[in-house]
């Protein structure tokens, strides 16, 4: 099959996916994905059936190298959801006549280094073992460890930041100079041209030496992995070969968010012969300065017939006051008003704000102009408050609310808190991470059952619309250990020690018989738990703490079976990196031939996520609900990403200067951009570059907006700081929004979480 390939390019919901799955059904209809027919080797009648078996299997032997050669279809998608959804529209409209491979950018990178591994170990000359992939939290733990000598308070002061700031701060150049494809080696200078007062040379020789450390030890960050597949393994003649074996064709929704080095991998497999077809939003690039490079990218348009859409396909405001909106933002001066589809809601103090904007969407809902599912909450961060209050005040009124994608600490969820605790209490020399605060949390946690259903109706019916899942009645939680009797049995019953801290039994309470019959019972089951998983741990009869962790939600909490899907996601991430902290710890035990107690390595995983550490999400599985009617809360980045699509769009905190200045994009980014015109970094060029990030950012959310945008201002911040933001002249240009005054038990609950 002979085809040109395509470069789809068009504004947000212009119709470039749709274009992309009907390119690519075109294709399989026209041949792609089939096995190229090579012609069979002509049999000859009255030969000895030696021969001719000996043809027959020739014959098959070519079969088979065509099954393998050049079957699949490669297809890229910027994030693990987005590639979910794109498989199951190609499978669909091909009814899976053809074998697809779906992957991200980096998820890619990372398959291909597993997969040809051998080849980069003979390249390199490193030990030969099986690499272990690092996630950023350990990573962080480890670089720290290795530098902490070198970081001096000399060199911390003149960096500007702290110790763990730094860390992360080369870390995330190792990173953005592997997705731009360039060397370690040059990091250095491109910091001493770019920044000034900075530490090049020593941040380029920390740099070099984890590089070598991690390699010797078999150990694979993200930023190993992309610089080892751009460097090393794609220019590989070998892996070309199988390259292009493997691929008649690739497919890749949204490179605007891709990095530097895909294509290198697209013109690769273009050269190859494989026919590719690619979808590039000019207003979207939400993950510049993340490692995207979008202007790299679009030039790959010149080895592809460009195929140009309008945004009629799928309207949105962006049509209707998407240019008087940038034209506003951009000059202060420029006088208008904008149409009755912009309009502002505007308050003194945020918490009246957080107020009036549930009470806008609570009268929408209730009036019937809008569906809960067809509105959503947008803002450059939401912190805690905005999203209890916004929480509570729509579930009084039985409006569920969903966050996309919450970027929060493990130890910020209640169950990962008391699982931490439990740890604390099986494992011994670990008694100075536990006070008496945790035991009451932890034993009130833990001792949750299944709510019976019509049992406290009223409440059991708060608390389900509260849930983004809506979780039935028969699933509400109620813990038989209530927190007061809880705070009374850590008081008492509880024993402090450095090495050995326990539960004491009941009868220490001197008044124990006011605990009651379920309390006791309760309280008993936990402290029999905890005493027998530590006579098996000092035993040697549990293979780890990942094994207490699993015991504890098979016994507790029902292996998850009674909790919604966002906790469930909760107890999946904390299991995932539990695995993989002990996976790395066990290889580096064998790396340098240490015995670390067990209970050393779990001192410091606590400490980890009580630290505030934000783990890696777990892998994406979809939730078993069908129709979701909640309310969306998200960033501004999570909501693009997702590249989600709403009636109503409620712009949260919009004078906010974090608007402008965000808090996606990483220090230096700009400088590994394939564009850097090799000049200092100045505060000019910062400033130029967050205005074009705003604009493309107003035209994505308003095309992702079909009807109305509301933008929810407050004179104050949270932090009683007037806010003056850029978009305070758009707050100026729009209608003002009428609102009803609300409930008073809504008022008092919403105002008390003001600060």
């Amino acid at each position: 099959m002979a085809a040109d390939s395509v470069w789809i390019v068009g504004p947000t919901r212009s119709g470039k996916t749709t274009y992309l799955v009907n390119q690519f059904k075109a294709w399989v209809q026209a041949g792609l994905g089939a096995n190229r027919d090579r012609p069979p080797v002509p049999m000859k009648e009255g030969r000895p059936v030696s021969e001719r078996l000996q043809q027959l299997m020739v014959e098959r032997s070519q079969r088979s190298q065509m099954q393998q050669t050049a079957s699949a279809i490669l297809v890229f998608a910027a994030t693990g959801d987005n590639r979910l959804e794109l498989v199951d529209r190609l499978t669909s409209a091909t009814q899976g006549e053809c074998p697809i491979q779906s992957a991200t950018p980096i998820g890619f990178f990372q398959d291909e280094v597993l997969l040809f591994w051998p080849l980069l170990v003979e390249q390199l000359q490193v030990k030969a073992q099986f690499p272990v992939r690092l996630r950023p939290e350990n990573e962080q733990e480890l670089a720290t460890r290795l530098w902490r000598s070198q970081l001096t308070p000399e060199v911390l002061q003149r960096s500007g930041v702290g110790e763990y700031r730094l860390v992360r701060r080369l870390l995330d150049w190792l990173q953005l100079a592997a997705l731009a494809g360039t060397a370690t080696e040059d990091i250095p200078g491109i910091v001493e041209v770019g920044l000034s007062g900075q530490d090049s040379a020593l941040f380029g020789e920390l740099l070099c030496e984890w590089r070598s450390w991690c390699l010797e030890r078999g150990l694979l960050t993200y930023g190993l992995l992309c610089e080892l597949y751009w460097r090393y393994l794609l220019p590989n003649p070998t892996y070309q070969q199988h390259l292009s074996q493997r691929y008649q064709a690739v497919l890749a929704d949204d490179v605007d968010n891709y990095p530097a080095i895909a294509r290198q991998l697209f013109e690769c497999l273009l050269d190859h012969g494989a026919v590719g077809a690619f979808t590039y939003n000019p207003n979207g690039g939400i993950r510049l300065g993340l490692g995207a490079d979008p202007q790299h990218l679009g030039d790959l348009a010149t080895r592809c017939r460009v195929v140009e859409l309008s945004a009629n396909v799928n309207p949105g405001l962006a049509n209707q006051v998407g240019l008087s909106v940038v034209e506003v933002v951009t000059d202060p001066l420029f006088l208008t008003q904008l149409p009755d589809a912009v309009q502002s809601l505007q308050t003194t103090s945020r918490a009246q704000l957080l107020r009036q904007t549930a009470q806008a969407i609570v009268e929408a809902v209730e009036s019937g102009q809008a569906q809960p599912h067809e509105i959503a909450v947008i803002g450059p961060g939401v912190d805690a408050i905005a999203r209890y209050t916004l929480r509570e005040i729509l579930g009084k009124h039985g409006i569920a609310v969903e966050s996309i994608n919450d970027q929060r600490p493990l130890a910020s969820s209640a169950m990962v808190r008391a699982l931490l605790t439990l740890l604390t209490l099986v494992y011994p020399n670990l008694g100075r991470l536990i006070n008496r605060d945790a035991v009451a949390e932890m034993l009130v946690v833990l001792s949750q059952t299944p709510h019976p259903e019509g049992q406290d109706s009223a409440s059991t019916n708060s608390k389900t619309s509260s849930h983004p899942t809506g979780t039935p009645k028969a699933n509400i939680l109620h813990p038989s250990i209530d927190p007061v009797r809880a705070g009374l049995l850590a008081d008492h019953c509880f024993e402090p020690h450095p090495d050995s801290p326990r539960l004491l039994p009941t009868t220490e309470f001197p008044r124990w018989d006011r605990l009651g019959y379920e309390a006791t019972k309760a309280y008993d089951e936990i402290v029999q738990w905890i005493e027998t998983q530590k006579l098996q741990q000092e035993q040697h009869l549990v293979p780890g703490a990942i094994a207490i962790l699993d015991r504890a939600m098979q016994k507790f909490l029902w292996n998850g079976s009674h909790l919604p899907f966002d906790q469930l996601a909760t107890l999946r991430e904390l299991m995932e990196t539990a695995q993989h902290y002990w996976e790395v710890d066990a290889r580096l035990r064998q790396s340098e031939n240490t015995d670390t107690p067990a209970s050393v390595t779990v001192s410091n995983f606590i400490q980890l996520l009580r630290g505030g550490t934000i783990t890696a999400d777990p892998y994406p599985v979809r939730t078993a609900r069908t129709a979701n009617q909640a309310v969306t809360l998200a960033t501004i980045f999570q909501y693009c990403s997702n590249r989600l699509f709403h009636r109503w769009q409620f712009w949260l905190d919009a004078g906010s200067p974090r608007w402008l200045t965000g808090s996606e994009t990483l220090f230096g980014a700009p400088l590994f951009l394939r564009s850097w015109s090799g000049t200092p970094w100045t505060e000019a060029d910062s400033m130029a570059a967050l205005e074009r990030r705003l604009q493309r950012i107003l035209l994505d959310l308003l095309g992702r907006a079909g009807d109305r945008v509301f933008l929810c201002h407050s004179d104050l911040a949270t932090n009683g700081q007037e806010q003056i933001g850029t978009l305070l002249s758009l707050v100026n240009a729009s209608v003002p929004m009428v609102t009803e005054p609300m409930a008073t038990e809504d008022a008092l609950m919403a105002s008390s979480t003001s600060p």
